[in-house]
C-alpha cells in the first residue's frame, strides 16, 4: 500500500518542528526530498539536510538543481562535505566545481580522496564548455580476445562502479578504443563465444576537447545512451551519458530561444536573477535595435517629397515593413534551429538561398496578390486610395514581393555569415532582422513607388 506523507510544500520546517517530521522525510525517496529542499530559504535547506540520515542525504544531494549544491558548499558543516563531494558522479561534481569561486573550488578539493581529487583536477584541466567537462571516466572496458564468460564476470566485478552498462567497450594494451557492444549481445550469447567474434571495429565517438554542441548533435543523429571520449590518438578517457547531454541540450535551446528574442543568455532562472543583471541583459540589443530603428526615420525623410506628393504611400509603410521582417523573422528560426540540429552546414548556403528565393517570391506573391485586390477592390466604392487607385494596389502588390523576398533572404543567410565569422547564429535574432528589413523594406517600397507612380501622383 502507497504510504501517504504531509504536504511539505506548504509546511515551514523550523528547529522546533524538524524533529517531528524527520522520520516522514528519511521514508521519501531521494528525488522526492530533493523536491521537498528546493526552492526552501538556504535555512530550512539546512535544517532538512541536517536532520535526514547521512546516506539519504548523500543520495539527494545528486538530485538537487545545481543552484541548490552551490549555496549547500558554503553553507554545510566542513565534516558534511566530505561524503557528498566524494559521492557524486565525476561529471556532476565537475558541473558543480566549475560554477563556484577558484578559492572555494580549492579549498572543496581537500574534502576528495586522492583517487576523485585526480580525476576532479584532470576534468577541469579541460576547455570550458569542452566534451572534456562532461564525461566521466567510470565506464565497463574490456578486451577482444576475452569470452563472453570473462566479459559478464568482469560486469559483476566492476559494474556498479560504472556510469552504465548498457555499453560496453573494447580497447587494446595501449588503452586505445577498438570497439563498442551493447550488454545485450553477452547476455543472449554462449558463454565460451569471443569478444572478437562480435567486433565490426564500427564505433562512434567524441573528441574531449570538442564543444559540447557537437556532442548533443551526434547523440541525436545516432539515439545512444551513452558515447565513448577519446583524445587525437584514440586513446579512450571516458565516457559522456545521454542525462548529461540531455542538460546540455536544454541549456543550449534555452540560451538559442533568448538570443532569438533579442535577449543575452540570462545563465540563470528568470525568477532567480537580480533586476539590475536582468536588465543589463535586455537593454542593450534593445539600444542596438533602437538606433536601428532610427535609420527607418532617415529612409522616410529621404523620400519625404515623394510622401509629401502621395501621402496615401504612408498609409502601406507599417503593412510593407512588417511583412518583410516577419518573413524574415520565420527564416531565420528555421535556419537557426536546422544548424543547431545539424540539418544544415555552411556548405548548404547555395541551397539555402535557392530555397528561399523561391520562398520569398511565392510568400510575397500571396500577400502582395491579397494586398492588391484589396486596394482594387476598396479603390472601387471609395476615393480613399486617390484617383489611381490601381497603380496603387500595382505598388503594393510589386513593393511586397520585393521586400519579402529580401526579407526571407536576409533571414536565412544572415544566421551563416555569423556562424562563418565564428559567432553564434542565434544572434541573428528575430528583432534584428525585423529591424534590419524596416530600413531596407522603406527602400524597396518607395524605389518601386517612384517607378510606377512616375508621371502620375509623383
Amino acid at each position: 500500500m502507497r504510504k501517504h506523507y504531509p504536504n511539505f510544500d506548504n509546511l515551514h520546517i523550523t528547529s522546533a518542528n524538524i524533529a517531528e517530521h524527520t522520520a516522514q522525510l528519511n521514508a521519501l525517496s531521494a528525488i522526492d526530498l530533493a523536491d521537498v529542499i528546493t526552492g526552501r530559504p538556504i535555512d530550512e535547506q539546512i535544517l532538512i539536510f541536517n536532520a535526514i540520515a547521512e546516506d539519504n542525504a548523500v543520495r539527494t544531494f545528486a538530485y538537487l538543481p545545481l543552484k541548490v549544491q552551490k549555496e549547500m558548499m558554503t553553507a554545510l558543516p566542513c565534516p558534511r562535505l566530505s561524503p557528498l563531494l566524494n559521492a557524486l558522479s565525476p561529471d556532476d561534481r565537475t558541473a558543480l566545481l566549475e560554477e563556484l569561486p577558484k578559492n572555494i573550488v580549492n579549498q572543496l578539493l581537500k574534502y576528495l580522496t586522492p583517487e576523485e581529487r585526480a580525476i576532479s583536477i584532470r576534468l577541469l584541466g579541460y576547455p570550458k564548455n569542452s566534451i572534456g567537462r562532461l564525461m566521466t571516466p567510470d565506464y565497463i572496458a574490456i578486451h577482444l580476445d576475452w569470452t563472453v564468460k570473462q566479459v559478464l564476470d568482469y560486469v559483476r566485478l566492476k559494474g556498479k562502479d560504472s556510469e552504465t552498462i548498457s555499453m560496453i567497450y573494447a580497447v587494446d594494451d595501449q588503452g586505445l578504443l577498438v570497439d563498442d557492444f551493447r550488454i545485450r549481445q553477452f547476455l543472449l550469447a554462449s558463454l565460451e563465444t569471443k569478444v572478437s567474434d562480435f567486433a565490426d571495429r564500427q564505433f562512434v565517438a567524441l573528441n574531449v576537447q570538442e564543444d559540447q554542441k557537437k556532442a548533443v548533435i551526434i547523440f541525436r543523429k545516432y539515439g545512444r545512451v551513452a558515447l565513448p571520449v577519446v583524445d587525437d590518438q584514440g586513446l579512450l578517457l571516458g565516457i559522456v551519458t545521454f542525462d548529461d547531454i540531455m542538460h546540455t541540450a536544454m541549456e543550449e535551446d534555452t540560451e538559442d530561444m533568448q538570443k532569438s528574442g533579442g535577449v543575452l543568455a540570462l545563465k540563470e532562472p528568470y525568477m532567480d536573477i537580480s533586476f539590475l543583471n536582468l536588465m543589463r541583459k535586455r537593454v542593450g540589443w534593445l539600444v542596438v535595435l533602437f538606433l536601428g530603428e532610427m535609420l527607418t526615420a532617415s529612409a522616410m525623410g529621404y523620400f519625404q517629397d515623394e510622401i509629401a506628393k502621395a501621402v496615401v504611400l504612408a498609409l502601406f509603410i507599417p503593412l510593407i515593413v512588417s511583412s518583410g521582417g516577419n518573413a524574415g523573422s520565420q527564416a531565420t528560426s528555421l535556419i537557426i534551429r536546422a544548424l543547431a540540429l545539424g540539418e544544415v552546414k555552411l556548405k548548404d548556403w547555395w541551397r539555402i538561398m535557392r530555397r528561399e528565393i523561391y520562398s520569398g517570391l511565392f510568400l510575397g506573391v500571396v500577400l502582395g496578390t491579397v494586398g492588391f485586390f484589396r486596394v482594387a477592390i476598396w479603390g472601387l466604392f471609395s476615393n480613399i486610395y486617390g484617383t489611381h487607385p490601381m497603380l496603387i494596389a500595382c505598388t503594393i502588390f510589386l513593393s511586397l514581393i520585393g521586400v519579402v523576398l529580401w526579407g526571407t533572404l536576409s533571414g536565412s543567410m544572415l544566421p551563416l555569415i555569423l556562424k562563418r565569422l565564428g559567432f553564434d547564429p542565434a544572434v541573428s535574432s528575430a528583432p534584428f532582422v525585423a529591424t534590419l528589413v524596416d530600413v531596407t523594406g522603406l527602400v524597396i517600397y518607395f524605389s518601386i513607388a517612384l517607378f510606377v507612380l512616375q508621371g502620375t501622383l509623383l
